[in-house]
């Protein structure tokens, strides 16, 4: 009897030990060893998506697993950026992401619970510029135009952008807090339905990421007053920066797009993520269809961790300063 009761002990510490959690060490051996997802958080076919799947493809070509893209749109891009902060820390759950759902989304709605401390930064993809414009309707052609035009008329003229709180919103609040301009904000549902109220002269002034403006001001149904960035577009150099007119010295804002996984990737995992990363940037394919997007691939020795804080905190005064929220 005493030997059953001692085999019986046995099988039922044995049947514990399974469920002790295996070491970390021992969960990244091999990692990736099964398909691994983007998460894009919105529709298919925008800049952010684009830039997700040219980096899927060469990501699977370097770690040897699929690398697929799942968009999870809605909120502005903080549904899918939240299903990656939920996501096990393995590094088979990683996002693409924008300023919007990285950065942003949690300064302006207070239904986005996420800060920037619950993703681990893999690396900064690419940015690109987002580009002031004119309708035909207001006749403007300058940007010193647009700036005497505004300054004499408070009130009078509205500038668009994609919605409350996105990137081309804030961008357009800088440019009206570097000149003191009084004009008001129309938000749109995307860039689509904002292209055709300019194009249709329903709207004075708008505010595009370059690459989707870029098509209008060719076919100079809208026209360009400047970027917002500092530092001119190598896609679009003949587009002056805003900042080149002392009134708007100052202004530096673009979209930039970023690999991020969930906080607490193991260091194993991060390291070969790294690795994937820093090679898929040298590929002259990737370069290339960014660069036709209208992106600049983002600088190889960037502090992405030191970037999103600093961006944060240019967000943050943006933001107070316009008293923008997105309830």
């Amino acid at each position: 009897m005493a030997t059953l009761n001692i085999l019986r002990c046995a099988a039922v510490l044995a049947s514990l030990s399974l469920l002790v959690p295996v070491p970390a060490a021992a969960q990244t051996d091999g990692y990736p060893n099964k398909p691994i997802t983007i998460v894009v958080g919105y529709p298919p076919g925008g800049s952010t998506d684009l830039t997700g799947r040219t980096l899927a493809h060469e990501l699977s070509k370097r770690l040897g697993v699929p690398v697929v893209i799942e968009n999870v749109g809605g909120a502005g891009g903080a549904i899918g950026a939240q299903k990656v902060v939920n996501a096990l820390p393995d590094g088979y759950t990683l996002l693409v992401g924008a300023n919007n759902e990285i950065a942003i989304s949690r300064l302006v709605s207070p239904a986005v619970k996420y800060q920037i401390k619950d993703f681990t930064p893999i690396g900064m993809i690419a940015s690109q510029p987002m580009v002031l414009v004119a309708s035909q309707k207001s006749g403007v052609k300058t940007v010193e135009q647009f700036l005497s035009l505004v300054k004499k008329n408070p009130g009078k003229f509205s500038y668009g952008s994609s919605g409350v709180g996105t990137a081309l919103h804030l961008a357009g609040e800088m440019v009206k807090e570097k000149d003191g301009l009084f004009m008001t904000h129309i938000p749109y549902r995307g860039v689509a339905p904002l292209a055709n109220d300019l194009l249709g002269n329903n709207i004075d002034f708008g505010v595009f990421v370059l690459s989707s403006g870029l098509p209008h001001i060719r076919s100079g149904k809208v026209t360009a007053l400047g970027i917002t960035e500092a530092r001119r577009s190598a896609v679009a150099p003949d587009i002056a920066p805003l900042a080149d007119n002392l009134k708007l010295k100052g202004v530096d804002i673009g979209v930039w797009f970023a690999l991020m996984g969930p906080a607490k990737l193991p260091e194993p995992v991060l390291a070969r993520l790294k690795k994937a990363f820093a090679e898929a940037l040298q590929s002259p394919e990737l370069r290339k269809k960014l660069e036709d997007s209208g992106s600049t691939l983002a600088p190889a020795n960037i502090d992405l961790a030191q970037f999103l804080n600093a961006e944060t905190a240019k967000y943050k005064k943006i933001i107070d300063h316009a008293r923008i929220t997105n309830d």
